[in-house]
């Protein structure tokens, strides 16, 4: 691992600890991160094509959930918006579909018909532009588990307005 890759892995685990655990938005991370078993990926993918062979690569070797962090390509929200039907026409391809799937995190993340400085978008921003690969199967255990798991995104967008700038 380079120098420049320890450094995005401490800053997203950080992240994943200090804003997704500490604030509650998933409320599985925090088993997966004590167990250690979030696995971190940088990927050094300049083009997108580049970054659709690391996310296959990765989708071959997912244990529990990957970061796939791509800090080199898709650094504008748009064009990483846009990337995600290429991600889910990948998973697709390789007959993954219901094995795995795909969540969405930007530094500029912005919900459809959300102004940009909504609070609201911060639910789903990150230190950098990422793809997160859960495996389903294991996320129906914990969805299982959870009540009123539908609820989660409406409290986060309710909290993150609430805390407007601050975190």
């Amino acid at each position: 691992m380079t120098d420049e890759e320890f450094t995005i892995v401490l800053t997203v685990r950080s992240w994943v600890e200090r804003t997704v655990i500490r604030l509650g938005l998933c409320p599985f991370a925090g088993k997966v991160f004590r167990e250690g078993t979030i696995h971190y990926q940088v990927t050094a993918a300049a083009t997108e094509e580049a970054l659709l062979e690391a996310l296959a690569a990765e989708l071959g070797r997912v244990e529990e959930t990957t970061l796939l962090i791509h800090p080199h390509v898709l650094t504008e929200f748009d064009a990483y918006n846009a990337f995600l039907d290429r991600a889910d026409a990948l998973l697709e391809a390789l007959n993954l579909t219901g094995a795995y799937q795909i969540a969405s995190f930007h530094p500029d993340y912005r919900f459809d018909q959300v102004a940009p400085d909504d609070p609201a978008n911060r639910t789903n921003r990150s230190p950098f532009p990422m793809l997160h690969i859960l495996r389903e199967d294991r996320l129906g255990e914990a969805i299982d588990s959870y009540p009123d798991v539908h609820l989660i995104p409406e409290r986060n967008i309710a909290l993150m307005r609430k805390l407007g700038g601050a975190s």
